[in-house]
């Protein structure tokens, strides 16, 4: 039974949220974990969206944290 790394426990959960991001016309990408930041990249129509922090804090950040709890902040880059 291979032990599953945090890295690995993001990528599944950012797999969770992509299809809602995918909807909007945009998409997320798995950038670096270090010292409970996990940094990701907006792209398509979240890059350029007003609501995107809204979006990151409110939806990602909150469904990241639930499912790795090694991750205290999101943080687009």
């Amino acid at each position: 039974n291979k032990k599953i790394s945090v890295e690995e426990k993001i990528k599944n959960a950012l797999e969770k949220v992509r299809p809602s991001l995918q909807v909007d016309g945009g998409d997320i990408k798995f950038k670096n974990f270090k010292n409970g930041i996990l940094k990701v990249e907006l792209i398509g129509m979240c890059a350029h969206c007003p609501m995107s922090v809204i979006t990151l804090k409110q939806g990602v950040e909150k469904i990241i944290k639930k499912e790795v709890p090694e991750v205290e902040e999101v943080k687009a880059v």
